[in-house]
């Protein structure tokens, strides 16, 4: 998984997967979901992300199963 944020467009891409994007589906105003050729998620892009999300308080956590 890898996380982006790119400052000059306030937007924040989360991939969630490496790869080829076959659709990209709107959720809502600011937020677009790509899907591959089976339908599964491959990425998430957040528009106006610091109004959406809490960009500098970012963590990650990983819980053991």
């Amino acid at each position: 998984m890898k996380i982006k944020y790119f400052q000059d467009t306030d937007t924040l891409y989360i991939e969630l997967k490496s790869s080829e994007v076959a659709e990209t589906r709107d959720y809502d105003d600011n937020t677009t979901i790509d899907v591959d050729a089976l339908g599964n998620i491959c990425g998430i892009t957040i528009e106006h992300a610091k109004e959406h999300a809490e960009i500098p308080a970012f963590s990650y956590e990983q819980i053991a199963a």
